[in-house]
């Protein structure tokens, strides 16, 4: 079952049964898509990834050696993703969400994992004036303590004229396996510290020092995204050549953290504790 929400100005859709998901996110007045447009196909693969947006946790992006430490000990993961030979984004994208509240403009949804330990995560999406607001919440219920990260993951169109801000200082380099080898300065063709295309090569890589802002111009198709995060000092890149989607996902924590000296971004949760983090998007004309 699809839930829609409306404002004024753009209307949305939810899979909360694939994955806590959105599918679109549209303008009303043209139906112009705002996230990469999910058609019925894409629909009915129940996949999230093949949607608009799906949240990550209680960890995001890839984890190295079959597992991490906890303060209870080493907690094994199993890949989790026929695309991808490492555990990969968390679990809760691989659930049924329940929709909790729902109104014409916001909607909350929720769902409870025992994998790869117990929690309960909470997304709550809410429409106002041409603004998607998204904020989700991770829940620790295992009784020993655990590391969370959070994240999602939303896709965007890609036109030959599409242009992206977000400022970082840094960048992590990576190996085949998608792994980060160390940070480096952001080289000029991924340093979009003002407004600039696309690079033209793949880019799937970790980005840090950010301060949660970004902005996407669309010229081809006659809008903006002003775009801000909280609770994520970390952003991914994601441009695969030749697809027509590119995805930005502001994250808490840079990836394989779990065994990066002092596990940046991520948090240990004690039961009953909670972390967050938040993304506005805001829909304007050119």
């Amino acid at each position: 079952m699809l839930i829609e929400l409306q404002d004024n100005l753009t209307h949305l859709t939810l899979a909360p049964a694939t994955g806590g998901s959105i599918v679109n996110w549209t303008v009303l007045a043209t139906g112009q898509p705002l996230l990469r447009h999910s058609d019925a196909h894409a629909i009915n693969t129940g996949l999230p990834g093949k949607l608009g947006c799906y949240p990550l946790a209680p960890w995001s992006n890839r984890i190295a050696k079959g597992g991490f430490d906890n303060p209870g000990g080493w907690l094994a993961l199993a890949p989790n993703s026929l695309t991808d030979p490492l555990p990969i984004h968390g679990s809760a994208w691989q659930q049924a969400w329940q929709v909790i509240s729902q109104s014409a403009n916001e909607v909350v949804l929720e769902v409870v994992c025992d994998t790869p330990f117990a929690y309960r995560a909470e997304q709550r999406f809410r429409l106002e004036e041409g603004e998607l607001s998204i904020r989700l919440q991770v829940t620790h219920l295992a009784e020993k303590p655990a590391w969370h990260g959070l994240g999602l993951h939303p896709y965007l169109p890609r036109r030959p004229g599409t242009r992206l801000q977000a400022k970082a200082s840094q960048v992590w380099m990576s190996d085949t396996s998608k792994l980060p080898t160390g940070l480096a300065p952001v080289p000029p063709n991924w340093n979009f510290q003002v407004l600039k295309h696309l690079p033209e090569g793949p880019v799937d890589n970790g980005f840090c020092h950010w301060d949660g802002h970004c902005r996407i111009e669309q010229p081809e198709l006659g809008y903006t995204l002003e775009c801000q995060a909280t609770g994520s000092d970390y952003f991914l890149l994601y441009c695969p050549p030749g697809l027509g989607f590119f995805c930005i996902e502001p994250v808490s924590h840079p990836v394989n953290a779990h065994h990066l000296p002092g596990r940046p971004g991520l948090k240990l949760l004690e039961q009953g504790q909670s972390t967050h983090l938040t993304f506005n998007l805001e829909y304007r004309t050119l």
